[in-house]
């Protein structure tokens, strides 16, 4: 892409992006770094709520830095965003779709106007480099604009039936998709704008009001982007934010019998027990959970070494693995296993490590000590059963001393039968194994429990018996922008099978507004 072309900001485009992106970071973050310290509220009822305890957000790049001061919300803080959406619903309900998604645009517009202030305070608060942060918050917009298409495209899902043959009767049937009423969105760390923008999107639009919670360890970049709504001019109630812990506000939302809908996104143990306990209501209630990943890359002895090597590693360690479509396993044929490992290697070492608001950094910190404690604790397990070609420790030295860095690692040598190798790790390990065959790398590809995305690199012959036998929602073939990861609202809708997603449709994709709306049919005899 040439510097002069025009610039749409997507994970993909961040292979080469324009110097102008870097200026206007650069010059958002200044602004950003002037505004730490400063304390933010819930927003209820569309009014600023503050609580009696509070707690800070420190930066996991350097823990000596007070990001913002957020509240320590209660159940009671819950209660009154459910019965503040619950108050909402009839008026949102009932304002015409068209209406609806107009006001949905405004707010892309202004989350595009304020994309880099977020994007900096998102890279401070989770340690992406700008690319990946300005992507995050882009790709909020992007569902925002997305979804009022489809909302358009589907006619707001009301389709004429067929015609009773009666006779001396006129009959007129009639299918129309509802909303289900209050909402509940819980998003993770990783992503805190796109995951909480996109399904925050699907429920507005269709007509449901909402309750959203991020993660106890991004409140600041959500909030930004609760203000985005809020400014566009949604209407009180309509969508609710709190914070706080996940034993005490994430479990009041999900246990409130006032909820009709819930989408959460993480790890596969919390989404399972939010499964079972959503299902001990008075009746079935529709839950959306995206839960992880264990992704799988298959290397055919006909790859090109370059690309194979080149996505591998994106994936791999952008965002320091911490992503649920991280490439955590590749299998390689044989013919081609000594040069790419040693091709793998090689780009792993030649990655920056340090601040990733730095222009000159691709990898920051871990998010936090608890995660700092696993990269350890796993890396301990897999030196007894193989070996690092590159990395296998923490960074200590110097400011690295200040937060959570580790180094990319590569594990080769561990035999098939080791748990890591179905284990979601969401760290930036990255495990190699040599196979046989095609066959043999499909069979240990599909063996786990997950089902979420994946990466082929071979022939073109060989791309289509791969997507006939992998057991993924998202696949990639012979992709260098990366391996698993870069899925695109309208490009690549995201979405799991088996323990990856309860739904079996995609978010970004043609199937997935539905899954907010329930079915209603109507018939008039005249």
């Amino acid at each position: 892409m040439s510097q002069s072309a025009p610039f749409k900001l997507t994970y993909a485009t961040m292979f080469n992006p324009p110097e102008a992106m870097h200026e206007r970071f650069e010059r958002a973050l200044a602004d950003t770094r002037a505004t730490l310290g400063r304390e933010y509220g819930q927003w209820i009822n569309g009014q600023e709520r503050l609580s009696a305890q509070k707690f800070e957000k420190r930066s996991p790049i350097n823990t000596d830095w007070v990001l913002g001061v957020f509240q320590r919300g209660t159940a009671q803080d819950a209660d009154d965003a459910l019965a503040a959406a619950r108050a909402a619903l009839p008026a949102w309900r009932a304002t015409p779709w068209q209406e609806r998604i107009v006001l949905a645009r405004k707010i892309a517009d202004l989350i595009d106007e304020r994309a880099y202030h977020i994007a900096a305070a998102l890279a401070l608060e989770v340690g992406k480099n700008r690319s990946e942060a300005l992507g995050d918050v882009a790709e909020a917009a992007e569902f925002l604009r997305y979804y009022s298409a489809e909302m358009e495209r589907n006619d707001g899902y009301r389709v004429e039936m067929g015609r009773d043959p009666l006779v001396g009767f006129t009959a007129r049937n009639y299918s129309l998709l509802k909303p289900y009423g209050v909402w509940v969105v819980i998003s993770p760390f990783n992503f805190p704008t796109a995951l909480s923008g996109g399904p925050v999107a699907a429920a507005l639009i269709t007509g449901n009001t909402v309750v959203l919670k991020p993660a106890t360890d991004t409140p600041w970049s959500v909030r930004l982007l609760v203000d985005c709504f809020r400014d566009a001019g949604l209407p009180p109630g309509v969508l609710n934010f709190v914070t706080g812990g996940g034993a005490t506000v994430g479990q009041r939302l999900i246990d409130n019998p006032g909820v009709d809908g819930i989408t959460f996104t993480g790890s596969y143990p919390v989404a399972m027990k939010i499964y079972q306990a959503f299902g001990q209501g008075a009746y079935p209630r529709p839950a959306v959970l995206e839960m992880g990943g264990k992704n799988a890359v298959i290397v055919s002895r006909h790859a090109d070494l370059d690309k194979a090597a080149t996505g591998i590693v994106r994936s791999a360690f952008g965002l320091q693995g911490q992503k649920c479509s991280a490439a955590s396993r590749v299998y390689v044929e044989s013919p081609l296993y000594d040069a790419l490992v040693e091709r793998v290697t090689s780009l792993t070492r030649a990655l920056t490590i340090g601040d990733p608001t730095l222009r000159s950094n691709y990898l920051g910190p871990v998010i936090n000590a608890g995660s700092y404690r696993e990269f350890q604790d796993y890396n301990e397990e897999l030196s007894q059963s193989g070996h690092f070609t590159t990395g296998g420790r923490i960074l200590t030295d110097g400011d690295f001393g200040k937060g959570y860095f580790c180094a990319p690692t590569l594990a080769v040598d561990v035999p098939f039968n080791h748990r890591l190798w179905r284990t979601e790790l969401f760290l930036p390990i990255t495990m190699i194994g040599k196979v046989g065959d095609l066959k043999e790398a499909m069979g240990l590809a599909n063996d786990v429990n997950y089902g979420l995305t994946s990466g082929f690199y071979g022939r073109d012959d060989e791309a289509q018996w791969y997507f006939d036998h992998i057991e993924a929602g998202v696949n990639y073939v012979n992709r260098p922008m990366g391996a698993t990861t870069g899925a695109w609202p309208g490009y690549q809708p995201f979405g799991g099978w088996k323990g990856s997603g309860s739904s079996g449709k995609n978010g970004g994709g043609i199937y997935y507004l539905p899954l907010y709306m329930r079915e209603q049919i109507q018939t008039v005899i005249s």
